[in-house]
This record gives C-alpha cells, structure tokens and sequence, in this order.
C-alpha cells in the first residue's frame, strides 16, 4: 500500500538543506578569520600618528611625515586589485579552500613582522621602506580575502540560508574595524604616550599575526566548497584566463558589482572610518567621546550585517537593499545635521546611522550570484577591488576638499551614494543571479531571488 501511493503522488521532494554542524563551522572558522584579517589591514590606522615619529626622521615638517604615513597606508588599497585578480585567478583554477588559506596568511605574516621592525632610529631609510612593502602585502592579502570567504561560504551555505551565510561572514569582517578600535583605546589607555612610542604600538601588530597564523592552521579543517568539487567532477574549471572571460562575457556585471562597492566604500571609509576624525576636528567633540561613539556605530553595524542577511532570506535582497539604502540616506542626514548635540544624542544618532551601513551586507549577497561559477571568483574579485581602489582611496580626498567649502560634506556624499544604493536596487541583477548550486557547469543556469 505504502508503495501503490509512492507511485501514485509521485516521488516526495526533498526537504530544504538547512544548516547543519559543518556549515555552522564553515560559518565560525571564515567571519574569526575575516574577523583577524580586517583587524589586521585596519590596525594600522589606528596608530599612523606614532609610526609617522618612528619611521621618519625626526627632523621631518610634521605635514610631510603624515602623509608619508597615510601614503603607505594607501599603498595597501592599491595593491588590493593586483593581489584580488591573482588570488581569485588561482581560486578559479586550483580551488577557493587553497586561496582562502593562502590570503590569511599573507595578512597575518607581514603584520607580525611590522610589530618587530627596526625603526628609522635604527636602521635609516630602509625602515620606510621595509614598512612600505610589508603593507603592499597586506593589501595583496584583502584583496582576495574578502571576495575569497564570500564566495567560499556562499557555495557552501544552504540555498535558503545563502543571505545569512554572507551577512554573518560580513559581519566578521567588519568586527576586526571594532576589535581594531577597542585594541587601541585599550593600549592607548593602559600605557603613557612614551610607552606607546618606546614599545607598547608593537603589541597589537604582533597579538595580530599570532593570531592571524593560528587562523591559517584552522582553516585546513575546512572542505572545498561543494560547487567547485562539481566543476572539477564536470571539468568546467575555466580553461582559459578567468579574467579574460569576465571581461567578454559579464562586462555589465562587473559595472553592476563596481556600482555596489562604491555605494560599501562610501558608507564604510566615510562613516566609520573618517568620522572619528572629522567629529573631532570640525565639532570639537573630545577624542575618546568620539572614539566610544564610533565603537559602538561599528558593533551596530556588526549586528546590522547579520539582520540584513536574514531579512533577504525572508523577503528578497532587492526588497532589503530599497529599505537598507532608504534607511541610510535619512539618518545619515540626521546624525550630520544632529552635530555636535549632547553625548546622549551623538551615540543614538550615530548607532542608528552605523546600523544602516549593514545594508552593505547586500553587496556581496548580490555580487557573488552576480557570475557563474567558473569565474566566479575572479568576475566578483575585479569589480570589487578595481572599484575599491578608486573610491576607497579618494573618498578621502574628496571630502578634504569638499569640507573647505561645506561643513555637511560628509552627510551628501554618503547619501549622494545611498541613494545610487537604492537605484541599483531597481537593476535586474539585484533579483536575479546566477545559480550557487543545481547546474553550476551551465554556463546559462541563472535563479532567481527577489
């Protein structure tokens, strides 16, 4: 009987993947290593002021040895392109799980080394320039760490779980900015300005590269993502240069991506990392009010990443962009317009604003089903650190300009850019994609989202 109705209502489908332990380990082992990585490229930032003292020679002008200082930290943002294409080059050919360990640790080398480097005291000119290259690296390293682990848990996460997979994994990487912050009002509070310079700014490079090696040694507990297992099975691992068939082949994806990441440079370079400074300088808000304020607008934004993955599982990622973009654009103005207020109000004002930037989530739960497969990795590596290179590295630039004229600068540039945010939630690729898993060597199979 049981049989005669099996032939008769046809077989039963199966039931939705949902996430399981080794999901739940793929999740945990990616956003602690997204996590340390970030930690690791940002926590340079926080103590440019004294490497400029001790990299540079005393009797430098104060101006000249600072942008010297923001000069190498941009080197790492140029070299972010270079370092995305040949990772997710070889993350196309040999597989993402090589790759992925590959990327940490060249994060997590050169950081260990800068917290043991020789300064100019020392050894002269070659400190600069020994500080210059092991940045070059670390930027190699991100450029390909950030698209790698998300194409990596994106190919691994249930299809239904697929925004919160990346969401979470999001929202690791931007934890390391917070861990960044806290690590350095911890040293800076903990130690006297002496100690900090004589030898106290070494322990957060060193705690960084420990660290970012034992992250190395747990990623080999990680599986090759299921959907390039299937490619090598059905040998359609791209045959020729990846790139050169992103470029011939999904050109409107790439400018769709680059769109994107202009839209997650803003919203990041300007409202987390440039308002610390801008609070300070232009409304006179004390360092380490500024600094608490910024903190907590990042574990917002943590929090914010994790929801906006859940909420385009549920009701769609072109649906959760128009809200997120939306969302950002009126509180941005609020909190701009709001300053300086009271501390009461410029830590609402800017938690609510940093929970908006987690619209950035969308990015890459949009950018990673944006190509197929086979050049998966590279496609979404190129737009996005091409597109990061140029307006991460002159949103700065910008707004120095900009705010010689406008104080608001800050507020219309960021919403200038949630806006776009919001229009390219309107562009079909917004809600169609092509398919993470069933028919991955089709180069065709598309799915659609909403």
């Amino acid at each position: 009987m049981t049989s005669e109705a099996t032939l008769a209502d046809g077989p039963k489908p199966a039931p939705a993947r949902t996430l399981d332990a080794r999901d739940y380990k793929t999740l945990a082992l990616s956003a602690l290593g997204g996590t340390l990585e970030f930690y690791d490229f940002v926590i340079y930032v926080f103590f440019a002021t004294v490497l400029g003292g001790l990299f540079f020679p005393a009797d430098m002008p104060d101006w000249l040895r600072q942008l010297q200082t923001f000069g190498i930290f941009a080197a790492g943002y140029l070299a972010r392109p270079v370092g995305g294409i040949v990772i997710a080059h070889f993350g196309d050919l040999l597989g993402r799980k090589r790759m992925f360990t590959l990327s940490i640790f060249l994060m997590a080398a050169p950081t260990l080394v800068i917290g043991l480097l020789p300064t100019y005291a020392s050894i002269g000119v070659a400190a600069p320039l020994l500080l210059l290259a092991m940045r070059v690296l670390q930027g190699a390293a991100i450029g390909g760490e950030m698209p790698g682990a998300w194409v990596f848990v994106g190919e691994h996460v249930p299809v239904k779980r697929y925004g919160l997979g990346i969401g979470t994994l999001t929202s690791g990487i931007t934890g390391g900015i917070l861990l960044g912050s806290l690590v350095a009002v911890a040293i800076n509070r903990h130690y006297s300005p002496e100690q900090v310079s004589d030898f106290a700014w070494r322990i957060p490079f060193i705690l960084g590269g420990v660290f970012g090696l034992v992250s190395v040694y747990l990623r080999r507990f990680l599986h090759e993502t299921p959907v390039f297992k299937e490619l090598a099975g059905l040998k359609s691992v791209a045959r020729e240069m990846p790139l050169r068939t992103v470029l011939r082949e999904h050109r409107l994806a790439c400018v769709y991506v680059a769109l994107q990441t202009w839209v997650l440079s803003a919203a990041i370079v300007v409202v987390v990392l440039y308002t610390p400074t801008y609070l300070q300088k232009v409304h006179h808000i004390p360092a380490a009010l500024a600094l608490e304020a910024n903190a907590l607008a990042t574990l917002t934004l943590t929090i914010g990443c994790v929801i906006v993955g859940w909420a385009s599982d549920r009701i769609g990622t072109r649906a959760v962009m128009l809200i997120g973009w939306g969302g950002l654009f009126a509180t941005a103005y609020l909190f701009y317009t709001g300053l300086p207020g009271t501390p009461a109000t410029l830590f609402w004002h800017y938690g609510l604003v940093g929970f908006f930037v987690g619209a950035i989530a969308t990015v890459p739960i949009a950018g990673v089903r944006a190509f197929p497969a086979p050049v998966r990795f590279t496609g979404l590596s190129f737009a996005y650190n091409m597109s990061y290179a140029v307006f991460g590295g002159l949103t700065p630039v910008i707004l120095t300009l900009w705010l010689q004229h406008d104080t608001m600068a800050p507020a219309h540039y960021v919403a200038a850019l949630a806006a776009l945010g919001f229009l390219l939630a309107l562009w079909p690729l917004a809600a169609r994609g092509h398919a993470m898993r069933d028919g991955v060597g089709a180069p065709g199979s598309a799915t659609m989202s909403r």
